[in-house]
């Protein structure tokens, strides 16, 4: 199927789609190779992955950014073998407060929230939703929770790295021609 430059609604939801499968598609590549790195400590990534769900989540609205965590936290657990594993759940869980954080927070403060601010956020939600997780499945015992403050630490550093990140790739990505209209917008 082919889109019609005639019909701009027609035109504007495949642009979206393409570019939501090509965030998609960056943010399984970013979460298999950080899986492929040596970890400091179990759990501990960089979360570079994020980046692509803030794109979504600023250039388009909360619910690609749904869309865009959730296929990668699937597709990656597929690609990396550990679907219904416990890390599957870890991710899934983590992924899941951190869009509900980030897309709660930007529907609240609309753009007064940026992407480093939302991506602090999410990061924190991350941590949090994955010790939850841990609790409840891997390690059920209460001194689980003294690694709080030392996820939540890693988690503020690797969330802002990833917000500043994720705001130039916006800025960058925002002057493609398919977004001219998100600009009108905006101005």
């Amino acid at each position: 199927m082919t889109c019609s430059a005639v019909d701009p609604q027609e035109l504007a939801r495949c642009r979206r789609g393409v570019f939501l499968a090509l965030f998609t598609a960056l943010a399984v590549v970013f979460n298999v190779f950080e899986f492929l790195l040596p970890s400091p400590a179990p759990w501990f990534r960089l979360g570079f992955a994020n980046i692509l769900t803030l794109c979504a989540l600023y250039l388009f609205d909360g619910r690609a950014a749904w869309t865009v965590s959730i296929a990668r936290i699937l597709v990656g657990s597929l690609v990396i073998g550990n679907l219904f594993a416990p890390g599957f759940f870890l991710a899934l869980t983590g992924g899941v407060l951190a869009v509900a954080l980030m897309t709660g927070a930007r529907a609240l403060a609309g753009e007064r929230l940026g992407p480093v601010g939302a991506s602090a956020l999410g990061a924190v939600g991350h941590a949090f939703g994955q010790l939850l997780m841990a609790r409840w499945l891997l390690v059920q015992h209460d001194g689980l929770w003294l690694l709080l403050p030392f996820f939540l630490a890693f988690a503020l550093v690797t969330g802002v790295l990833n917000g500043l990140i994720a705001a130039l790739v916006i800025e960058k990505v925002a002057t493609h021609p398919a977004f001219a209209s998100l600009r009108r917008t905006h101005s």
